[in-house]
């Protein structure tokens, strides 16, 4: 009697223990059949992406030659240098006030554009198409298009300002307003993507919720306070994350303007790697650089996950 009891809940025992072994087969089965169909992406990863943070962290602790091959072991020389570079130090606060001005920046006029967008007017079409087109132009054509707005005689900006009575700006010359002025290109070019995507999602929004909150006496503001804020609360999410981490690579605007002037008033950290790679020849140096960006920017979307992505209402 104890022996058919024991034998009864061994085979018991045995059954769950055969169906999670017939389930991670069936896992690993579906895993190497779904490899082949990854193996083109994972080839492009692992070449451009994963290989050169390899080499990145390698060479960030070798000491190299004037053609990069890499000549003694320095380990964190370089790393302990970065803390005690004032070049550096001053790249970072750049970067981070260029932050500042354009992720604000893109999120408020890309929800205003969508806001106008959205309402039911003859011709909003056309309105429609033109702050999409700017996703057709380049971060080079909209710097030099900004370069000559800029001119500090014939720009358009002093000619306004000289409409209003006010004085001339050096907006690429002086070192109060030349980071503002290179901010400006940034969000005009990102405006329009981000307007396209808060004007999807107000567009997915049911009808419905406005009508019944009409009923319910609602006027206009209190309909996108209460409902289309809310409910696009996923895509504004979404663009905070893509434009802090195009904010904290931006080169080529900083490049075609200032080139990191007036006295490094400008120098966002790609630019201050760019330099240091390339004509001062550290690569070391340099790949310690965007290592620490790669750091800052993987903590601070670690941080927008785990802290803002809480306030996101999905529907």
């Amino acid at each position: 009697m104890a022996a058919s009891a024991t034998s009864t809940a061994g085979r018991q025992a045995a059954r769950p223990l055969s169906q999670r072994a017939r389930e991670r087969r069936r896992d690993i089965a579906q895993w190497m059949a779904a490899l082949p169909y990854l193996a083109p992406s994972l080839l492009v990863f692992a070449v451009f992406v994963f290989y050169p943070l390899v080499r990145s962290v390698v060479l960030s602790t070798y000491a190299t030659n004037s053609i990069g091959q890499m000549t003694r072991f320095v380990g964190a020389r370089y790393y302990q240098r970065l803390v005690q570079s004032s070049e550096y130090l001053n790249s970072l606060a750049v970067t981070v006030r260029f932050v500042l001005y354009t992720v604000p920046g893109v999120l408020l006029v890309s929800l205003l554009l969508a806001t106008l967008g959205n309402l039911r007017l003859k011709g909003i079409a056309v309105y429609r198409i033109a702050f999409a087109l700017t996703l057709a132009i380049s971060g080079a054509t909209a710097a030099l298009l900004f370069q000559f707005l800029y001119h500090p005689v014939v720009g358009a900006f002093n000619y306004l300002l000289d409409l209003a009575h006010l004085p001339r700006v050096g907006w690429l010359i002086d070192p109060q307003w030349a980071l503002f002025a290179v901010s400006v290109p940034r969000i005009w070019l990102q405006a329009g993507f981000a307007t396209v995507v808060l004007l999807a999602g107000m567009q997915g929004i049911s009808e419905e919720l406005f009508e019944a909150a009409k009923i319910d006496g609602a006027g206009f503001w209190a309909s996108w306070r209460h409902i289309t804020f809310p409910l696009i609360t996923p895509s504004l999410f979404f663009l905070l994350v893509v434009t802090t981490l195009n904010a904290f690579q931006t080169f080529t605007e900083v490049n075609v303007l200032t080139k990191g002037g007036p006295v490094d008033a400008t120098q966002v950290v790609v630019h201050e790697i760019y330099r240091s790679f390339y004509f001062n020849g550290q690569y070391g140096f340099a790949s310690a650089q965007a290592l620490i960006l790669f750091a800052i920017m993987l903590v601070l979307t670690i941080i927008q996950f785990g802290v803002i992505e809480k306030r996101v209402y999905y529907a």
